[in-house]
């Protein structure tokens, strides 16, 4: 299938341009492009934000048959798509379908003044499709023929954020395995980290599934069941099933993205200062300076290959679902699930000591 990047994730809001005035202002991404009833789709609204080699796209619907119409009614504002690139989309989409997946649209071609686009889409877990994406001529044409496409912004210096590092994905009890099972055999990705991770009476299971190329990576999590309920329980019942719980966007400096970020207007999850305490008990020297991971709350981990620093922001999602990740990795190809359990344990003891 040859799956390459991820092309673009896409986002149903019940607000594009909303959206992306808070991802504009405080993520610093630029709006590049746009779709809607003046390019020829009369039925929804759509908003191309791009930063380094991240592109986000924010559908709205126009119409209440449209389905971002129906995602948001389920879901909230939320991830709907996350778009593969492909060397041949019509026969990924094919493969796909042959393999088991749900067939959402046939392959369609967009082009103009040599630009050529070809889409086609499946379905992935719960209401998330994924988008074949093979592209020839000129990039900057997200979507000839469909979308407008605005002049770059000359100002590059604000650039904080430059790739999709993974994205972490809610499933219901049961589903955690067959899920794996899916991506193995739709797509060819490979199981690559699983860890079983309790915090107090509650616990979770994550498994992470990688394409062949190591540049598409999804954490899966299930909650156990017979423990206390936990963040994922919470997510499923607020969303209204499987769903993605946040997107991690990398980073190459993070403890100054960090306060770059901040003086924007994003808030990030504080961390207790009993995390950093412990830290050399469970880690080597940290590669950052300890003083910039207190001063930033940045977490930090590590797997045999090296160090991953990251950092939560506090959900801006009306139903305190979806979230973003910072992070920045040292070599590290794992995703820093250590820190679940240790900055768990860091809030209970300064709770006690309160």
């Amino acid at each position: 299938m040859n799956i390459g990047a991820v092309d673009h994730v896409e986002l149903y809001v019940g607000d594009a341009q909303q959206s992306a005035f808070y991802l504009c202002t405080a993520f610093g991404f630029r709006v590049r492009g746009q779709a809607g009833p003046e390019t020829g789709r009369a039925d929804s609204r759509s908003l191309l934000l791009r930063q380094g080699g991240i592109d986000i796209v924010l559908t709205s619907a126009l119409t209440p048959d449209h389905p971002a119409a129906q995602y948001v009614s389920r879901h909230g504002d939320g991830v709907a798509g996350i778009a593969f690139e492909v060397t041949d989309a019509a026969k990924a989409f094919e493969t796909a379908v042959e393999r088991g997946a749900t067939a959402v649209e046939e392959p369609v071609v967009h082009s103009r003044s040599g630009t050529e686009v070809v889409t086609a889409t499946v379905l992935g877990f719960g209401d998330v499709a994924h988008r074949f994406v093979q592209r020839t001529g000129d990039r900057d044409d997200f979507l000839p023929g469909t979308m407008d496409i605005f002049a770059a912004d000359p100002d590059e210096s604000a650039r904080l954020l430059h790739t999709v590092d993974h994205a972490a994905i809610c499933l219901p009890a049961g589903e955690l395995g067959p899920t794996v099972a899916f991506y193995e055999k739709v797509f060819g990705f490979s199981q690559i980290f699983e860890e079983f991770i309790e915090v107090g009476e509650q616990a979770m299971d994550s498994k992470v599934v990688q394409s062949p190329s190591g540049k598409v990576t999804f954490t899966l999590i299930e909650p156990v069941t017979g423990r206390q309920p936990g963040q994922i329980d919470t997510f499923l019942a607020r969303h209204g099933g499987a769903g993605v719980q946040h997107l991690a966007l990398l980073t190459d400096d993070i403890v100054t993205t960090v306060p770059a970020m901040e003086e924007r207007g994003v808030t990030f999850l504080e961390t207790p200062g009993a995390y950093y305490d412990e830290l050399s008990q469970r880690l080597d020297e940290p590669d950052l300076r300890m003083e910039d991971l207190r001063r930033t709350n940045v977490l930090v981990d590590q797997d045999h290959w090296g160090q991953v620093f990251q950092i939560f922001t506090q959900s801006m999602h009306v139903r305190k679902t979806f979230f973003w990740e910072v992070i920045d990795r040292h070599g590290a190809r794992t995703f820093g699930s250590g820190n679940i359990k240790a900055l768990y344990e860091a809030v209970a003891r300064e709770k006690a000591m309160a």
